[in-house]
């Protein structure tokens, strides 16, 4: 992506201090519980002051984000953006790193035999930072029916996969569907779980409408792990009284977390509401975005945020939930998703705008909200680059 030259301001005298300054927003921070306007200097693509009043005689650079919000780079823990390669796959650059995800985590897209491709064409080429969760099944997503047979599930395979990738492989990720030959989907899941294990990485479990219950699945868990799609309308962390179901309180004792993953199909409002009314948040808030989603309901993370602000988390809550959560669940080799001095100068900034906003969820059921989150200009290791 090409990135969007700021207006330099010309200075006299000794070189200025910072390459960029992001001048006047409303910085939020959940990492170091700041709220609070301030400008944020950057000097060789990392972080390197925050102060209340950052002179712009010291900026080679200067970025104006009075009346924005100003947030460390989104995470977003599930995406597919295998373009071209994994069915539904939808190229990083567009989806994610415009909309204010700096970093983001393709859950499940590559297979031991696909990872190699993923690196080459996505990875190393992206603008945006993106790892990988990598699927259980050696097929990745080149199938939808990836689990279709257990003989997929290599985890040898998928163990020297990680090894030779430990840069960008931060997990492992396995879809609980009917799809999983012969009702096996307890067994695929304690494969997964055992390959988590050796590998000392967290593992993300797909939960929806399978052969087992979902309880099953989560009595399997451990800490560290994070349950996707936790608020879909079937198949949920709820029973059939809207109840939040034991084995997730449990698992939550245990130190699981929970995600959402909006998607096409895996995110309910009225699921949402009744997880929140009995004080079950999501841990992280992710978009799920690819192909099928990006031009709605899903549209981008910062909607997906923005849905959440409407059902009553506050802002630093939401914000939370795709920055300092995320880089505390995955050992990222940087600081990120933080803006104190030294970190990664990844920086999103956004308009809280207020109006009527017609929100809509993954049935299609609608939500009028007073607020939304609105993308305007992300910057990514110092570099700023335009929605």
């Amino acid at each position: 992506m090409r990135a969007l030259g700021v207006s330099p301001v010309l200075l006299a005298g000794s070189a200025p201090r910072y390459d960029l300054v992001v001048q006047g927003g409303r910085v939020i921070d959940p990492s170091r519980s700041v709220s609070e306007r301030l400008d944020i200097g950057i000097a060789g693509g990392v972080i390197t002051r925050l102060a209340s009043d950052i002179p712009e005689s010291d900026a080679r650079q200067i970025l104006d984000a009075r009346e924005k919000i100003v947030t460390p780079g989104l995470i977003d823990v599930h995406v597919h953006v295998y373009d071209g390669v994994a069915g539904v796959g939808i190229w990083p650059d567009k989806a994610c790193l415009a909309q204010g995800s700096t970093t983001v985590l393709d859950a499940g897209s590559a297979g031991a035999t696909t990872l190699a491709g993923f690196r080459s064409y996505v990875v190393e080429r992206a603008e945006t930072r993106v790892g990988v969760l990598l699927n259980l099944s050696t097929l990745g997503l080149t199938s939808m029916r990836e689990l279709s047979s257990l003989a997929y599930a290599d985890v040898d395979r998928a163990a020297r996969a990680i090894e030779e990738n430990r840069d960008i492989v931060f997990g492992i990720k396995v879809r609980m569907t009917r799809d999983i030959e012969g009702g096996k989907d307890l067994e695929a899941l304690r494969l997964a779980r055992q390959l988590a294990e050796n590998a000392s990485v967290p593992l993300m479990v797909h939960i929806g409408v399978a052969s087992s219950p979902v309880g099953r699945f989560l009595d399997e868990l451990r800490s560290g792990d994070v349950v996707t799609h936790s608020f879909r309308a079937r198949g949920s962390i709820l029973d059939a009284s809207g109840l939040v179901l034991p084995e997730a309180l449990e698992a939550r004792q245990r130190g699981v977390h929970f995600d959402i993953g909006h998607g096409a199909g895996n995110f309910s409002f009225d699921t949402a509401e009744r997880a929140l009314e009995q004080d079950f948040l999501p841990d992280t808030i992710s978009s799920d975005i690819h192909s099928g989603n990006f031009d709605g309901p899903v549209f981008d993370l910062a909607t997906t945020l923005s849905k959440f602000l409407h059902l009553g988390m506050s802002l630093e809550q939401t914000i939370a939930c795709a920055t300092s959560t995320p880089a505390e669940i995955f050992s990222f080799p940087e600081p990120l998703g933080t803006l104190r001095e030294g970190a990664a100068a990844d920086v999103a900034i956004f308009e809280l705008a207020e109006g009527h906003f017609e929100l809509t969820d993954s049935g299609g059921a609608t939500r009028s909200a007073a607020r939304k989150l609105v993308p305007v200009t992300t910057v990514k290791g110092g570099v700023v680059y335009p929605r």
